[in-house]
């Protein structure tokens, strides 16, 4: 894949999983709480994942911008996403009242980390993308 092409479906990529964190982790946990709300019932931790991931995206909205300038937020959005994909898929594993997270934000997480992993310039491909 072309270089600019890659850069301009990563830009797409993060916007769509900015406005996504910013706006549709909270509406998932409303729709669909089986799937995407951890410790329901009286829980701070709802919330917390919901200003985390909120803050997460209005900066990745920002790096929508120029990507090469923010490539070590994207790879922190990507790492952190296996890492608490991984987490989260041994936690509902290990608890039947957690399956349904095995259909919801835990492949979430892994496909967000694979678009964003997919579209990034890495090593020679990035600075010779940062050069034009």
């Amino acid at each position: 894949m072309n270089e600019t092409i890659r850069i301009r479906y990563l830009r797409i990529a993060l916007v769509l999983v900015g406005v996504t964190f910013i706006f549709g982790i909270y509406l998932l946990m409303i729709v669909w709480p089986s799937g995407w709300t951890w410790h329901t019932g009286h829980s701070d931790y709802p919330m917390m994942i919901v200003g985390i991931y909120a803050t997460l995206g209005v900066f990745l909205l920002l790096a929508s911008r120029n990507p090469l300038s923010h490539l070590s937020l994207i790879w922190f959005t990507i790492w952190s996403s296996v890492v608490h994909g991984a987490i989260m898929t041994f936690q509902a594993l290990a608890s039947p009242m957690n399956h349904e997270h095995l259909m919801g934000d835990v492949p979430a997480l892994f496909i967000v980390a694979a678009v964003l992993a997919v579209l990034t310039p890495r090593g020679q491909n990035a600075a010779l993308a940062q050069a034009t």
